[in-house]
């Protein structure tokens, strides 16, 4: 029976606690194969949420969280949106300052990054996110920055730092500024807005962040990535 097709996916999926591209896929495949109701999908998040208690020790609790998060994604859609659409699809979120919900958005999507973070900002000069970036780093996560060449000097940046840890940095080298803010984690959730990465923006100013994992947005931030990284790095 296709219950336990699934239940044996989940099983093989939770070694790493990772949902990867391809086991999404074939996830996705055995739901929409196996004509699953309410009940079965009641069911078989169940299934998830006793698999992840199993594998759930202090040592990769939040990995954990973050696989059930997407099985339970793919297997009980949120309503109004058919089984076959991607949990991506779905994160959307806005935060705003003064307060510190900004910032706590853009450690949460660093936290959850598994393969890739790209980063192009105006300034970086608070340590909390700079110490996120350092973490991404040692977690094997490939990281990629861009950033304006005049900040550099500033009193209180952290591009130096990051590149004396190795992080790979490029500067604009230009009489513009490269004024961006925004970052992409695992080439499939944008983080953008007018909020700059420093404390001021937390403690004093009226800034935004707006987190979205629709396809189009992403890829077209992508593409600017790219852009600039081939231009200046």
């Amino acid at each position: 029976m296709k219950h336990d097709d699934l239940e044996d996916a989940l099983l093989a999926s939770i070694d790493d606690a990772r949902v990867t591209r391809s086991e999404r896929k074939a996830l996705r495949m055995l739901v929409e194969d196996g004509d699953l109701n309410a009940h079965d999908r009641t069911q078989l998040r169940g299934a998830a949420f006793d698999i992840a208690r199993e594998a759930l020790d202090a040592h990769r609790a939040r990995e954990v969280l973050d696989w059930l998060q997407d099985v339970v994604g793919i297997v009980v859609p949120l309503e109004g949106r058919g089984a076959e659409a991607p949990a991506e699809e779905r994160e959307i979120g806005a935060w705003f300052s003064p307060g510190h919900d900004p910032l706590n958005a853009i450690i949460a999507q660093m936290r959850r990054a598994r393969r890739s973070a790209d980063i192009c900002v105006f300034t970086i000069t608070d340590d909390r996110i700079s110490d996120g970036i350092l973490g991404l780093a040692k977690r094997g996560v490939k990281v990629r920055v861009i950033s304006d060449d005049d900040k550099i000097h500033d009193l209180g940046s952290d591009l130096k730092r990051l590149m004396d840890a190795g992080i790979d940095v490029a500067l604009d080298r230009t009489q513009a500024h490269m004024h961006h803010k925004f970052a992409l984690f695992d080439d499939a959730r944008l983080l953008t807005g007018s909020f700059n990465w420093t404390r001021a923006a937390s403690g004093e100013n009226h800034e935004n962040v707006l987190v979205t994992s629709e396809p189009v947005l992403v890829e077209a931030y992508r593409q600017e990535f790219e852009r600039l990284w081939e231009r200046y790095s």
